[in-house]
């Protein structure tokens, strides 16, 4: 017997932190969600799975209109075997004001408590509590019910576990904890990337089924869960995605443009060879001290270019969403007037005083924001992204500068 775990889909959210200079086309990202689950029921029809179970953050908050419920209930009618869904901290109880009567198939926990949903005729027993509210500061697998005996008991939970990374952190909870609880599968959500905590048991995040913003690179998907004997035996990952996001880095210390350009290639075309027959949408970062650095200021649309060039030649399809440059001229300094005003953006960020304050302001003004204007703005949370900010603000300040000097 198999079943399916997800998590995270966001149904219906846009790509967030795309560029201006992506120039791309429509179709590339629209419904990107939709189809990666669309993909993701496909998935479950061919392994001919006995159900699904979705970890929370089904959709990424309110619906705009009821298309998105029409859409789901479609696809459940589809998926045509049960389906166990969590609420998380994108669509928890208080989060969903609009809705409709939910497909046969479907099956809600509760988010008033822990609800305990048995199969007997799977030996399967299901353990979980939704989100009533967005906030959830407690740990609500304290909460779940004692292993039920003679099954494989599974525990649903949105949680960021123990430690949120860049995720704001929800539920928390102790691995070792839910190893005391007793049950053979955790099937966790919240956190979009694949990470196996614990195999004994198996205490697993499948990751989101779509990528949807630069940091979320490389194959999304879930999982698929083997169990034989009411254990699991093992669990696979699959990818469901329908577009890839990559992090195109290039050693840019050459002392030609043609070297650059070459090693740009290599990457774009490493990139396309690993997704699958995805297209792929790369953030490309440049590094390293060059007697190019000034050239290269100038250059971004020619970069982006040989990129979309190199997919091609390698029979695969890449877009650049945008190209960072991290250079700094090979004798360690600019020129004429770039000399000062680069030592002092440098200087800004040497008083700890200084760099404490605006990370708090940021801090301030990203409490404000709903999380889809979190992710376009991409706010720094700490001196490293803080930096990386300055960086890219230098960067367009010494384009400006180059493109205002050209003849």
């Amino acid at each position: 017997m198999k079943f399916l775990h997800a998590a995270d889909i966001h149904l219906d959210s846009p790509l967030a932190g795309l560029s201006v200079r992506a120039d791309l086309p429509p179709e590339l990202v629209r419904d990107v969600t939709r189809r990666a689950f669309a993909a993701m029921v496909d998935l479950a029809i061919a392994e001919d799975v006995a159900f699904v179970v979705i970890a929370g953050d089904l959709y990424d908050g309110d619906w705009k209109d009821f298309s998105t419920g029409l859409f789901f209930n479609e696809q459940m009618k589809r998926l045509g075997r049960p389906c166990f869904l969590l609420r998380g901290n994108h669509d928890a109880r208080s989060v969903i004001t609009r809705s409709l009567k939910p497909a046969g198939n479907v099956r809600e926990f509760s988010s008033r408590t822990c609800e305990t949903i048995e199969l007997p005729e799977l030996g399967i027993a299901l353990h979980g509590h939704s989100f009533p509210n967005r906030a959830v500061p407690e740990d609500l697998s304290a909460c779940y019910k004692d292993p039920v005996h003679g099954a494989l008991n599974i525990g649903v939970l949105h949680t960021s576990a123990e430690d949120a990374g860049e995720h704001e952190t929800y539920a928390p909870c102790q691995v070792g904890a839910l190893q005391l609880k007793g049950y053979g599968y955790w099937a966790l959500g919240h956190i979009h990337a694949r990470r196996v905590l614990c195999e004994r048991p198996w205490v697993v995040f499948p990751g989101n089924l779509q990528g949807r913003h630069p940091k979320e690179t490389g194959a999304k998907g879930c999982s698929i869960v083997h169990v034989q004997d009411r254990e699991v035996v093992a669990v696979e990952h699959r990818a469901v995605d329908v577009l890839r996001w990559a992090a195109l880095e290039v050693d840019a210390e050459a002392g030609d443009i043609l070297t650059v350009q070459d090693r740009l290639s290599a990457a774009a075309q490493a990139a396309v060879s690993g997704a699958e027959d995805r297209p792929v949408l790369a953030r490309v970062t440049l590094r390293g001290a060059t007697p190019l650095h000034g050239v290269l200021l100038g250059d971004a649309d020619q970069l982006a270019a040989e990129c979309r060039n190199a997919a091609l030649a390698a029979g695969g399809t890449l877009w650049v969403e945008s190209v960072k440059l991290r250079t700094r001229p090979a004798r360690g300094g600019e020129d004429g007037a770039l000399r000062p005003l680069r030592e002092a953006f440098s200087a800004a960020l040497e008083e700890p005083a200084r760099v404490a304050r605006l990370l708090q302001e940021f801090d301030a003004l990203r409490r404000k924001l709903p999380s889809q204007a979190q992710e376009v703005l991409d706010l720094p949370a700490d001196e490293a992204a803080l930096r990386s900010l300055a960086e890219d603000a230098w960067t367009e300040v010494a384009r400006a500068l180059a493109e205002a000097e050209a003849p």
